[in-house]
């Protein structure tokens, strides 16, 4: 019985990450409610075993429809990989508390940066192009990749900001390159779950099904109504965002 009801989250997790990221907000609590007992790593690991899936999927039809800046964002992609090896091996050597009650804040001053700005990310004009939208995109690769691996809520939607604010993208095309470097970064962290044991398989297959379904649904979602739609649903993931790591920073 259990498994349906990860299952299902992990559907709707898809549905939420394709768009904007976030899905382990979604995700994550509900592994951990439903499996109290087990050893943290193990259900983190098994969350990123399905997630994976959803973001792949999500990737490949972003590719389809969505015309990607291949050059910049392949080796962005690759520095975020290495970036999250660095922040998981970091998290080895020092403890990640100090982000937790930063976090809500700095999440406080992108939702109030993303409502003051009411045109930002509804028209994609990139500012660089060539070498240097390469080395911005590299730097924010590696920025997010390494906090990704560190610590990790809200990667997704730092990904979506970062590239909005500072590239020119619109939501849309900023989503689509945030999955790119999102599979990246999840890709390096299964890696090392995997490596470490910390994955029960007998849970992936289920979630990375219902999470590509849920991911599926996600994309078509975002492609069909366009940077209005993802501009409104990255707004009311990071308020979420704010609510949950302000609550598990100040009040647990």
């Amino acid at each position: 019985m259990e498994w349906i009801v990860v299952s299902l989250a992990s559907a709707l997790a898809g549905f939420v990450d394709a768009i904007v990221g976030g899905g382990g907000l979604i995700l994550l609590p509900a592994l951990f409610a439903t499996y109290p007992a087990a050893p943290p790593a193990t259900l983190l690991g098994t969350n990123k075993s399905a997630s994976v899936w959803g973001t792949a999927m999500s990737t490949w039809q972003y590719g389809r429809k969505v015309q990607l800046p291949w050059r910049a964002m392949m080796p962005a992609a690759l520095v975020g990989a290495l970036g999250s090896f660095l922040g998981a091996w970091a998290v080895t050597q020092i403890s990640p508390d100090f982000l937790r009650k930063l976090l809500p804040l700095v999440l406080v001053g992108v939702l109030a940066y993303t409502l003051a700005r009411k045109d930002m990310g509804r028209t994609h004009v990139p500012r660089y192009s060539g070498r240097t939208e390469t080395v911005i995109a590299c730097a924010i690769g590696l920025t997010i990749g390494f906090y990704d691996g560190f610590f990790g809520p809200g990667t997704g939607s730092f990904f979506v900001f970062l590239f909005v604010r500072l590239m020119g993208y619109d939501f849309l095309n900023a989503s689509a390159s945030a999955k790119l470097l999102n599979l990246a970064t999840n890709l390096a962290a299964l890696s090392l779950f995997a490596m470490k044991g910390h994955i029960w398989w007998h849970l992936a297959l289920p979630m990375a099904v219902a999470n590509v379904l849920g991911a599926t649904l996600g994309t078509h979602m975002a492609l069909r109504h366009g940077t209005g739609f993802v501009r409104g649903i990255f707004i009311a993931v990071v308020s979420v965002l704010i609510l949950k790591t302000g609550y598990d920073a100040f009040l647990r």
